[in-house]
C-alpha cells in the first residue's frame, strides 16, 4: 500500500486493460488501453490506479504489489470456459483469449490472497464462470428486448432493485438507476455467489460472495456515473481494512 503524508495510506488498485489498436497523435498501433473513467473512479474513491496489461498469465508477485482489484468490462468470455459452443457471429464472437488467460488467473490469485475484488460487467461474468457458473449467451433472446445493451459505443439507463440485507444494498441502497451496456448475463449462478440486485425483467444485475473477503460484481458500469463512487469507495475501504489486519 502506498502512503501519502497528507491523507494517510492509499491502496493500490489494479485495473486490467484491453490490448487493442488505438490511434493517438501520429500513431495508430496496438496498445494497452482502458476507459479513463475507471482511472478517475479509483482516484476519486481514494485509491491509486495501476493499469495491468494482459501480458501472459498473472503471477503472484504482481498481486503482492496490489491492495485491491477491479475486473473491468470488455469482450465476451470465451464460451468454451463454461462448456458452451462458439458464439454465433450474429450477436457475439468478440472474445479476447489474452484477457481471459490473464484475468482468470488474476481473480484466482486475488481470492487466494483474500484481496477485495470489484467486478464490473465482463468482470462479473468472469467471476461467475471462474466459480463454476454459466452465462446467458445473448440476453435479448431471453428477455425479449435490448434494454440492457444500449447502442454502439453508448450506455442505457436501467433501474435495478437490490436484495434487502445484502452487502450491495448496504452500499447503494434499495434501488438505483445504473448505466448498462451488456448483451450477456448470469445464467446459472455459481456456488458461493448470491444474486443481490435485479433488473425489472429479472436479469441478475449484481452478485456478491456469500462469505469471505469483499467480492462484489456489478453487471452495470459504475465508472460511468461520476456522481456515485460508492461501490469503488467500498472496495477501497475493504483494501485499507485488509492492510490494517495484516500490519
Amino acid at each position: 500500500m502506498a502512503s501519502n503524508d497528507s491523507d494517510g495510506p492509499r491502496p493500490v488498485i489494479g485495473l486490467p486493460t484491453y490490448l487493442e489498436r488505438a490511434a493517438f497523435g501520429a500513431w495508430d498501433t496496438l496498445s494497452a488501453v482502458l476507459h479513463h473513467s475507471y482511472v478517475a473512479m479509483v482516484e476519486r474513491a481514494g485509491g491509486i490506479p495501476v493499469l495491468l496489461p494482459p501480458a501472459g498469465v498473472a503471477r503472484p508477485e504482481l498481486l503482492a504489489r496490489l491492495d485491491g482489484l477491479v475486473l473491468t468490462g470488455g469482450a465476451d468470455i470465451d464460451p468454451a470456459r463454461y462448456g458452451a459452443p462458439p458464439a454465433a457471429t450474429a450477436f457475439g464472437g468478440y472474445t479476447r483469449a489474452d484477457r481471459d488467460d490473464s484475468e482468470f488467473e488474476l481473480f484466482r490469485l486475488a481470492r487466494a490472497a483474500e484481496m477485495p475484488v470489484l467486478a464490473v460487467c465482463r468482470g462479473l461474468q468472469l467471476v461467475n464462470v471462474a466459480l463454476g457458473g454459466t452465462l446467458v449467451r445473448h440476453l435479448p433472446d431471453v428477455v425479449g428486448h435490448e434494454g440492457h445493451s444500449g447502442g454502439s459505443g453508448s450506455f442505457t439507463l436501467v433501474d435495478v432493485t437490490t436484495t434487502p440485507g445484502s452487502r450491495v444494498a448496504g452500499i447503494i441502497g434499495s434501488a438505483l438507476r445504473v448505466h448498462c451496456h451488456h448483451h450477456q448475463a448470469v445464467d446459472r449462478l455459481a456456488a458461493g455467489l448470491v444474486a443481490t440486485a435485479h433488473g425489472a425483467d429479472g436479469t441478475i444485475e449484481a452478485v456478491e460472495a456469500s462469505s469471505g473477503p469483499f467480492l462484489v460484481g456489478a453487471q452495470w458500469h459504475p465508472e460511468e456515473n461520476a456522481a456515485d463512487d460508492r461501490l469503488m469507495r467500498a472496495l477501497v475501504t475493504a483494501a485499507v481494512a485488509r492492510e490494517e489486519r495484516a500490519a
